[in-house]
């Protein structure tokens, strides 16, 4: 079976971003760049999906040569090799996507898995697109997966509960928190990492349909007022609420 797990490298969440002097782009001075946390449970699951059924698992990333780190990771894991698609410049997810599916096809996946979303621009569409443009079923924010031939059978998240959903493959899959606990790479998979290939590709051009206008850090928020400690402070509360919050 051949199995594509896509991976993207982003910020750390606990890393204090800064917005650069364009305006348009985090200052990468002291950022920590980490594999996507929600691409960590794609991975998990392509090499489980692997261990199960036999074949290979190929990690296939866009970006610069910096993604090399998380692909990296991927590999010593236990990937078996990746591609990378060089590409420095902002994409939108359609342009993401259309790069991804391109190498997909080449690849000729069974199955491919994505995180449920990336933690830098958090669209939740970049699975979504792709699998449109394979032609293959997809089925997002997966929580369990079981695969028997051809079918699947996937739980999935939804609002106020789950839901089970069945299609064949050729499938992507999105993968949410709880699908699984992703291994950490051994000494030995860190080291076998080393020898294993990543080929380079120059991406797919294609347009953006959307443009950073403008990125800036949220208003700070205002401190809070303490109005007294009994019934007392009530009357006071209700109308801060009506006059300067105006929430009533």
């Amino acid at each position: 079976m051949k199995i594509v797990v896509c991976v993207n490298h982003v910020p750390d969440t606990a890393t204090k971003v800064k917005v650069g002097a364009d305006g348009k782009t985090i200052d990468p001075a002291g950022v920590t760049y980490v594999v996507n946390p929600y691409d960590e449970y794609a991975i998990e699951e392509a090499l489980k999906t692997k261990e199960k059924f036999g074949g290979e698992v190929v990690v296939v990333s866009l970006g610069g040569d910096s993604n090399k780190e998380s692909i990296r990771k991927a590999l010593a894991m236990g990937a078996d090799s990746a591609v990378l698609l060089k590409n420095d410049s902002y994409r939108d997810s359609m342009s993401v996507a259309k790069a991804l599916a391109e190498e997909i096809k080449n690849q000729g996946a069974e199955i491919v898995f994505f995180g449920k979303q990336s933690v830098d621009y958090d669209n939740s569409i970049t699975g979504q697109i792709t699998a449109e443009m394979l032609g293959y079923n997809c089925i997002t924010v997966v929580v369990e997966l079981s695969i028997e031939g051809d079918k699947v059978i996937a739980e999935r998240e939804i609002e106020g509960g789950k839901e089970v959903v069945e299609t064949k493959l050729p499938v992507v899959i999105t993968a949410q928190k709880g699908l699984n606990e992703p291994r950490y790479a051994s000494l030995k998979g860190i080291m076998a990492a080393k020898r294993k290939t990543i080929e380079e590709k120059d991406a797919v051009q294609s347009e953006s349909f959307v443009e950073v206008v403008e990125m800036k850090k949220p208003v700070p928020k205002q401190a809070g007022k303490i109005l007294g400690s009994d019934a007392s402070a009530v009357p006071e509360l209700v109308r801060l609420l009506r006059e300067e919050a105006k929430v009533i």
